[in-house]
């Protein structure tokens, strides 16, 4: 053991350590590299700006955490509750917090709250944080650079924890409010909290849990799943609620604290080694299940907590320093972490460690991290996808310091961060974005047809879209297989709060609008594709809207869009009966320019008629069931060239049988080439050699897999692309169409 000869502190305790500084930037730049500074000279050492002692070595902060009878958690968050809200939060309640109990009183808050943060539940979480994740870099990857802590890492995390909670997006700065206020509160049972920051912080913190006990009050009684449901409807034996509301409420700031702050600390800190270490970041890309180390080696280098604390209940000694009974002790998290006796390599970033979770991040025993399967799901599925989307992302000043300055938990304030927009273009040209939405609203739209809005459940805009653009639907259909269907969207392009689709249910199907039908309730989730557009509305001086049935959905929007730029329009509207027509009262008010043709009232659309007189400033827009656009096509074949639009359900029916023959594909960008059988797509043999191509309906109707030509004759079999552009030959649909029989040889640029 080492002799130690350090001169006491002011009050008296010795050793200490001069060098030691947790306010400096030293400690804020690398909380490790700083210990490791004092760590073999004064491995206990009293701190006195701290008021406690501090202990550095792996060996004294695992005999510390694991006894808490000798070493408690008591006082951990004891603060003093300013007197003018006694009345409404008593002195003792603040001390109640999981972190700062011990059994049996925390082993019966832990045991509600863990409910609700089993493992195999986050786990099942990936699918929906990974949508999420997606949808927050939609807004900013634009920009070629952002302040990663607050735009993604504190976005993504703060979504999460409140979809949790089941907490609305009307919360949302309340609860990112409380993380900030809770951490403030939490470090001032150990370090200063001035006026009058302390008496702004513990208003806002007494008034934020006021609202949280009435939403509390308001699901004792419910069976739902979110965390404020589970905490409050649990129940002992006779009957009685185990936690109180005050009690709750409390653990709920504690979580809106740790369930967001600590791993968007994790997550950024992970940019900055990553950018340090670039073999790593290669490795993890090529490997993704990698990330998971990734997030591993960053909260062991660097704890999103430096310290945990508690009380010695009697005298003891830590490596020859003798520790008085009610003495607080700082248990430093990153010392431990990387303590050279230990860990072999402690300051290399290695994400292949033989046991990655080896350290002491989430602490250890009974206070063990509640929220670690979060932590861990989350932050290593967020970094998944940022480098997925934004590969070249890197920190501006991997220095920058810009921390509230607390020793307890250093937190964070930014991050800036750039990359290269070339990541945003090949992304969006291999990634099919989608989102987890919600069904906010479900009606009856007509006999056999459905409306769904769809919201995303943390509030705000979606992406945006226009007149003629659909969705993909990703289902389960029967037998557990994942089915992927596209509708049309109908409500307003200009309201992006929600997206509205029509959903006709056809028994004789594939299984898409059944899954629909029986599934999708108010309250359902669904994944859904952004939006694409294969149908747009093109300017002209007129149009004449013809659509069919559930053909309406996308003319309805189309319908708003003219009206909107004051473009002369006609729509003619037929269906089997009045009642099997959707969305037939949003269309009265336009009167006379609405013509409805019910099939047992009038017979058919009267098409020769309609389409008898070919007009040059017309554009015709058509959708609806294969015969009625046949008919279309057939009547309005004598109008200029490209003023007949169709939007197709199923795949264009050819004429006449059509004979595969095998060719060959080069993939310019990939520089692979592959040779297409008579008996699969370019798109099939493209998955075959391993290419990274999308798709989504695999019959030609989505434009999913629209890939440009360089060279070679293309035999298109789309149903999207109009004659002209399929006579320019620019572009091909690979999930159906092919090289024409004359051409050996295609050269795509993919």
């Amino acid at each position: 053991m080492t002799t130690i000869h350090t001169p006491p502190s002011a009050g008296g305790h010795a050793p200490v350590s001069p060098s030691f500084n947790a306010l400096g930037d030293d400690y804020f730049r690398d909380p490790a590299k700083h210990f490791a500074g004092v760590r073999e000279a004064t491995p206990v050492f009293w701190y006195d700006y701290l008021n406690a002692w501090i202990v550095t070595s792996r060996e004294d902060c695992l005999e510390v955490l694991g006894d808490w009878q000798l070493f408690s958690s008591a006082q951990n968050s004891a603060a003093e509750v300013p007197s003018q809200h006694h009345a409404v939060y008593p002195p003792e309640l603040i001390s109640m917090m999981i972190v700062g109990q011990d059994p049996p009183t925390h082993t019966r808050s832990r045991q509600v709250a863990q409910r609700g943060f089993t493992k195999e539940r986050m786990e099942r979480l990936r699918p929906e944080i990974e949508a999420r994740a997606h949808r927050i870099i939609d807004k900013f990857e634009a920009n070629g650079s952002a302040n990663l802590m607050e735009e993604y890492s504190l976005e993504l995390t703060t979504q999460t924890i409140m979809a949790l909670l089941g907490l609305g997006y009307e919360y949302d700065p309340m609860m990112r409010q409380l993380r900030d206020d809770e951490a403030a509160i939490l470090s001032s049972a150990h370090e200063p909290l001035l006026e009058p920051r302390r008496s702004e912080v513990w208003d806002r913190f007494v008034n934020a849990n006021l609202v949280l006990r009435d939403i509390i009050e308001s699901r004792r009684e419910s069976d739902a799943d979110d965390i404020i449901s589970v905490m409050a409807s649990a129940k002992d034996a006779h009957g009685a609620y185990m936690l109180s509301t005050d009690l709750i409420g409390l653990h709920l700031s504690e979580f809106a604290m740790a369930g967001a702050d600590t791993t968007a600390q994790a997550m950024t800190n992970a940019v900055i080694f990553l950018s340090q270490h670039p073999d790593a970041l290669a490795d993890a890309i090529a490997e993704p299940t990698l990330w998971s180390n990734v997030f591993e080696e960053t909260v062991r280098r660097r704890p999103s907590s430096t310290f945990t604390s508690r009380t010695a209940m009697k005298d003891v000694e830590l490596s020859g320093v003798r520790i008085s009974k009610g003495d607080m002790i700082f248990v430093s998290l990153a010392s431990a972490n990387t303590d050279p006796t230990y860990v072999d390599r402690p300051f290399e970033f290695d994400i292949h460690r033989p046991n990655p979770t080896d350290h002491l991040a989430f602490t250890a025993g009974r206070h063990t991290c509640l929220g670690n399967p979060l932590a861990r799901a989350q932050g290593s599925t967020g970094l998944k996808v940022l480098f997925e989307r934004l590969p070249s992302i890197r920190p501006s000043n991997p220095d920058e310091l810009d921390f509230l300055r607390m020793a307890l938990l250093p937190v964070r304030r930014t991050l800036h961060a750039a990359w290269d927009l070339a990541d945003v273009e090949r992304s969006r040209e291999r990634t099919v974005r989608t989102l987890n939405l919600q069904v906010s609203k479900r009606v009856t739209a007509s006999d056999g047809v459905i409306s769904l809005d769809l919201t995303h459940p943390d509030g705000g805009e979606l992406p945006q879209w226009k007149a003629g653009a659909h969705v993909d639907l990703h289902l389960a259909g029967t037998g557990g297989q994942r089915i992927v269907r596209q509708y049309s969207l109908c409500s307003d392009p200009e309201d992006l709060s929600s997206y509205r689709i029509g959903v006709l249910r056809e028994p004789a199907g594939r299984g898409g609008s059944a899954a629909i039908h029986d599934l999708l309730v108010e309250g359902s989730t669904v994944t859904v594709s952004w939006p694409r557009n294969n149908f747009r509305l093109n300017p002209t001086r007129n149009y004449l809207f013809i659509a069919g049935g559930i053909g309406i959905t996308p003319i309805l929007a189309m319908v708003r869009e003219a009206e909107r730029t004051g473009t002369n329009w006609q729509l003619i509207y037929g269906g089997r009966t009045r009642n099997s027509m959707a969305f037939l009262e949003e269309l009265a008010p336009y009167g006379s320019r609405v013509t409805v043709v019910p099939q047992d009232e009038f017979g058919h659309i009267d098409l020769p008629g309609i389409l008898r007189d070919s007009r040059e400033d017309t554009l015709v827009y058509a959708c609806g069931p294969e015969p009625l656009l046949r008919a279309t096509e057939s009547n309005a074949a004598h109008w200029p060239k490209d003023s007949l639009r169709l939007e197709r359900f199923a795949p264009k029916i050819f004429d006449a049988p059509t004979v595969n023959l095998p060719f060959e594909v080069e993939f310019s960008m990939s520089k692979k080439t592959v040779v297409v059988h008579a008996d699969e797509s370019i798109l099939e043999a493209a998955e075959r050699i391993g290419l990274p191509v999308i798709s989504s309906c695999k019959e030609g109707t989505c434009g999913t897999c629209e890939t440009p030509v360089i060279e070679g004759q293309v035999d298109h079999r789309d149903s999207i692309l109009s004659p002209t552009e399929q006579q320019a030959n620019e572009t091909m649909m690979i999930c159906v169409s092919r090289a024409t029989g004359t051409c050996p040889r295609l050269i795509l640029d993919a």
